[in-house]
C-alpha cells in the first residue's frame, strides 16, 4: 500500500487516475516523473480525468497567496478544462489554455475503504480503589476499522503534502492505546467495576471506550470510527499482588456474607417476635370481645327473665285481687254461686293470658308458612320442549292461545309428557281462558191479535 504512485502512460497528454486497490490517500505523478516537485506537479492541458465513484480528486494549487483546492467528486470521466476546474479559471485565464502547463498536485482521497488497525495494550497497573496496596498488572488487545468521509475536514487537520498512512496509523494507534489503558485503569474506580471480576465486564468497557474513540477520531484525526472491538483484557495471576488482593477479597467475601446471613436471621428473629406479639394481642381482643359478648347476652337473659318475673307477681296479685273481688261480689256469708264475679274472672284471666302469651313469645323469632310450590311446567311447541313456565306465564299462554288442551306439558315427577287438558291444573287454566258460551237465541213471543185488528 503506497501513498506515491508511478504511471505508466506516456506522450505529452496524460490520464489522471488511481488505480490503487486499498489506500486512503494516494499522490498522482505523471508518467516520466522524477523527484522533481516542479516537473511532477505540471500537468497539460487536454489531460483526462477520471474519478471512480467513492473517490475525490483534489487538485492542489501553490500559489503566492496560498494554496488553493479545487475538489471533483466521482464519478467523473472529462478532459480537464477550465469549464469544470474553477480554480484554474480563477488563477491562470483563457489565454493559457493550450499553450502551457499549469502547475497543481493531484491527491485522491477514498471514501469508501476501511482501514483495519489491529492494536495491542502491553502490561499496566490496576488498582483496586478499596486495596491501593495492591497493583494487578493487565493487558488489552483488540482491533479498529475507521474510514476518511469528511474529506474537507480532514484536509484542514493534515496537510496532503508529505502525507503517509503509515505515520498516519502510528498517530490513530498511540490515541487508540491511550484511551483504552486509561478507562481500563479508572473502570473500578469511575464504574464500580472490581479489579478481580473486570475480565467478566469486557462487553461493558469496550462500550465504554467506543464513544470516546469515536469522539478523538472526528476532533484529532478527521476520520470515522466504523468499529472498535476489545478483544481481551488479560489479568497476571502470576503475580504476589494479585494473590493477596484475591485472598483478602475472598475473607472479605465470606465475612460479609456471614454478616448478611446475621442480618436475616436476626431480621427473622425480630419478624417471628413480632408476630408472635401481634398474635397475641390479636387472640387478647378476641376474647375480650367474646366476654363482653357473653357478658351481654346474660344480662339480657337475665334481664328478660326480671321482666317475667315482674308480670307474674303482677298477675299474681291481679288473680289475688280477683278472687277477692268474687268474694266480694257473692254477697252475704252464704257462698253461693257468683255468676258476675266469675264472668269478671274470666274477662280479667283472658286478658292476663294473652299478656302472657305475648311476653312469652317476645323473643321468639315469628314462624312463617311455607310459600305455596310454583308451578313450573315444560310445554312442546313443535315438537321442541320449552320453558319451563311459571304460574303466570302459563296462564298468558292459555289466554293467548298457545295453550291448549291439545298441547303436550311436562313438570318433575312426571313419567312422560302429557296433554294438557289432562291435567287439572292446567285444564283449569285452559278452561277460564275460554270465552263463555253466548245465550240461546230467544224467539218473540206472539201476541195475540185484538178485535180491533181484524
Amino acid at each position: 500500500m503506497g501513498i506515491f504512485g508511478k504511471k505508466s502512460e506516456g506522450g505529452m497528454m496524460d490520464v489522471i487516475r488511481c488505480d490503487e486497490e486499498n489506500y486512503l490517500i494516494w499522490k498522482w505523478r505523471p508518467s516520466g516523473a522524477a523527484n522533481s516537485t516542479h516537473k511532477e506537479n505540471a500537468i497539460r492541458w487536454g489531460s483526462s480525468l477520471r474519478v471512480k465513484d467513492g473517490e475525490v480528486a483534489v487538485f492542489v494549487y501553490q500559489q503566492k497567496d496560498g494554496a488553493n483546492q479545487d475538489f471533483i467528486e466521482g464519478p467523473f470521466d472529462e478532459t480537464i478544462k477550465t469549464s469544470n476546474f474553477p480554480v484554474i479559471t480563477s488563477i491562470l485565464g483563457l489565454a493559457y489554455a493550450g499553450q502551457s502547463p499549469f502547475q497543481a498536485e493531484v491527491y485522491f482521497i477514498n471514501l469508501q475503504g476501511q482501514q483495519d488497525l489491529p492494536f495491542g495494550v502491553p502490561y499496566f497497573d490496576v488498582f483496586d480503589n478499596r486495596f491501593l496496596d495492591f497493583p494487578v498488572r493487565m493487558a488489552a488487545r483488540g482491533s479498529i476499522k475507521f474510514k476518511l468521509s469528511d474529506y474537507r475536514a480532514f484536509i484542514k487537520l493534515h496537510r496532503l503534502i508529505h502525507f503517509d498512512l503509515q505515520d498516519f496509523r502510528v498517530l490513530v494507534r498511540d490515541a487508540v492505546l491511550k484511551y483504552v489503558k486509561g478507562i481500563i485503569s479508572n473502570a473500578p474506580a469511575d464504574h464500580g467495576i472490581p479489579v478481580l471480576q473486570i475480565e467478566r465486564k469486557l462487553l461493558d468497557i469496550n462500550d465504554l471506550i467506543e464513544p470516546r474513540i469515536a469522539q478523538a477520531f472526528r476532533a484529532d484525526f478527521g476520520v470515522e470510527l466504523v468499529r472498535f472491538d476489545l478483544a481481551t483484557i488479560e489479568v497476571d495471576k502470576s503475580t504476589e499482588e494479585y494473590q493477596q488482593l484475591r485472598s483478602i477479597t475472598a475473607d472479605l467475601e465470606v465475612a460479609m456474607r456471614q454478616k448478611q446471613n446475621d442480618i436475616s436471621i436476626r431480621n427473622l428473629d425480630q419478624t417471628q417476635d413480632i408476630n408472635a406479639v401481634n398474635m397475641r394481642e390479636t387472640l387478647r381482643i378476641q376474647r375480650e370481645a367474646a366476654e363482653k359478648f357473653q357478658t351481654l347476652q346474660t344480662e339480657t337473659q337475665h334481664l328478660a327473665a326480671h321482666q317475667i318475673n315482674q308480670q307474674t307477681r303482677v298477675l299474681e296479685a291481679a288473680a289475688n285481687n280477683l278472687g277477692e273481688m268474687g268474694a266480694m261480689s257473692g254477697g252475704g256469708s252464704g257462698g253461693g254461686f257468683n255468676p258476675v264475679g266469675m264472668m269478671t274472672g274470666l274477662a280479667v284471666g283472658g286478658a292476663m293470658g294473652g299478656q302472657m302469651a305475648n311476653m312469652m313469645n317476645m323473643n321468639a323469632p315469628a314462624m312463617q308458612p311455607p310459600p305455596p310450590p310454583q308451578l313450573q311446567y315444560h310445554i312442546s311447541v313443535n315438537g321442541v320442549s320449552t320453558g319451563p313456565f311459571g304460574h303466570a306465564q302459563l296462564q298468558e299462554m292459555a289466554r293467548g292461545g298457545q295453550l291448549l288442551d291439545s298441547s303436550h306439558a311436562w313438570k318433575p315427577g312426571m313419567g312422560n309428557w302429557e296433554l294438557a287438558g289432562n291435567l287439572p291444573e292446567l285444564a283449569a287454566m285452559i278452561a277460564s281462558a275460554r270465552p263463555p258460551m253466548p245465550p240461546p237465541q230467544q224467539q218473540q213471543q206472539q201476541r195475540p191479535e185484538s178485535p180491533g185488528d181484524a
